[in-house]
């Protein structure tokens, strides 16, 4: 397995373009099944998650094609499969983001619910309730969601049985508007809102869905929606109102830069005491983001389509809560954890979203953190600097917060498990080394901890 092998303290410097977002592109995907022609998508990133989608639509009767760099071609060539299988669902949860496209647009879906996930548990069962209230008969087996529009006329043979090939005629009737209520515990669901979304756009009649997801993501891929003949109001609120169309068709359409992953890059140049420029960015995505890093003490120059961000006086501790859009997201939680380890004073960050999120604690504490957990958070006392030493990546952010502990770390840190990095990032490696990073991916075993660390 490949790792990183990371060297640290060396200030980052110049300028870096964010590239497509991750969370925009997989459900935008999944929308090509809702297609009657194809669409082309622009600065789709190259990451592990998207190659794994292009895998599943391809299953799903989708050619899925690289047309130049950072575009997709999805045409729909087959409407007759509808079984998203365990083996690719278990690789990446935002698959079950097909379940809302196959129901609403073949009428059937039998998709497997997604598997294990490192950052705590998270139902579907807000996907599920939205579908059912659509006219969606649901059911459980054998680890699948079977899905079916009540009103179907003809039924076609069991896909788990057929592999999924089994052709299945479609009635005159479709799934039903509703009025549907997706907030739960711990707020929208915004792979629930992307599900629900996608299939209420075929749906006869009106959809309103409150309690929906407000992130620029899911704005997007209304947009999308809308230029494929959807008609959608409300979207960057939380209560939208569809009304059904008969069909949808194809169309182009840039998806927007990755939030979280200017982020990190933004964090990247603070935790070095660096300066460093994010390009191609909407810097009001990020406005709770450069709240907090102008909170801990850095300078930011913020323009029409870049951040700059330099680090002109010590870090002060901050106090941070990751939540819903337009807060903090949780998936720069793990990054700003590793940034208050080295910020003097105490300093406190709570996820509401996911509370479980705090996997990469302990490794952080192999660098030399002082870091305790506290309920849906934790405490951390900064320190004046971080030690390298090796370190296993559980998730994808756990695993950015851990190269960027090791870019501020003396000596040289070991990463190992940054297959879940590919997951998210797009040659992340790359672009920090081009900002003068002293990262290095190698294949093969690791230098043993008693050769590379001198532990006696």
């Amino acid at each position: 397995m490949p790792h990183f092998a990371i060297t640290g303290r060396l200030p980052l410097s110049g300028t870096v373009r964010a590239s497509g977002s991750k969370n925009a592109a997989l459900p935008m995907m999944a929308a090509a099944l809702l297609a009657e022609e194809p669409l082309h998508l622009v600065r789709v990133p190259r990451l592990t998650d998207v190659r794994t989608m292009s895998r599943l639509l391809g299953r799903l009767g989708v050619d899925v094609a690289r047309t130049g760099d950072g575009a997709l071609d999805l045409t729909p060539v087959d409407p007759a499969p509808v079984l998203a299988p365990y083996r690719l669902l278990r690789q990446m949860r935002a698959g079950f983001c097909v379940l809302g496209p196959l129901l609403a647009r073949r009428g059937r879906a039998v998709v497997s619910l997604p598997g294990g996930c490192h950052i705590g548990h998270r139902p579907v069962d807000l996907h599920l309730k939205g579908l059912a209230a659509l006219g969606a008969d649901l059911r459980l087996k054998r680890g699948y969601v079977v899905a079916e529009a009540k009103s179907l006329s003809e039924k076609g043979s069991d896909p788990l049985s057929q592999g999924g090939l089994t052709p299945f005629r479609i009635g005159s009737k479709r799934l039903q508007g509703a009025r549907i209520e997706l907030a739960g515990p711990r707020g929208p669901t915004v792979t629930g809102t992307a599900n629900v979304l996608s299939a209420a756009v075929l749906a006869r009649g009106e959809t309103v869905i409150t309690g929906a997801a407000r992130e620029p993501e899911i704005v997007d891929l209304g947009r999308l929606l809308t230029r494929m003949g959807a008609r959608i109001d409300g979207l960057g609120t939380s209560t939208l109102h569809i009304r059904g169309v008969d069909q949808l068709g194809g169309a182009a359409h840039e998806i927007i830069p990755d939030r979280i992953e200017a982020a990190t890059l933004l964090i990247a140049a603070a935790i070095t005491r660096g300066r460093a420029t994010v390009t191609g960015v909407v810097p009001g995505q990020l406005t709770a983001v450069l709240d907090v890093l102008e909170a801990a003490g850095l300078h930011l120059d913020v323009g029409d389509g870049s951040v700059s961000l330099s680090a002109p006086r010590p870090l002060r501790p901050v106090q941070v809560t990751a939540e819903p859009y337009p807060g903090v997201p949780t998936d720069v939680q793990a990054q700003l954890t590793a940034l208050c380890c080295l910020a003097p004073g105490t300093s406190t960050v709570r996820d509401t979203v996911f509370p479980e999120r705090f996997l990469h604690v302990p490794e952080l504490a192999r660098l030399g953190a002082q870091i305790d957990r506290r309920g849906a958070g934790v405490e951390i006392e900064g320190v004046n600097h971080l030690t390298g030493a090796p370190v296993t990546a559980s998730d994808l952010r756990a695993s950015a917060a851990l190269v960027l502990a090791a870019l501020s770390a003396r000596g040289t840190t070991t990463v190992h498990q940054i297959h879940h990095l590919d997951r998210g990032y797009e040659r992340l490696d790359r672009k920090l080394a081009a900002l003068g990073a002293g990262i290095e991916r190698r294949r093969g075993f690791a230098p043993s901890v008693a050769g590379a660390y001198n532990v006696r």
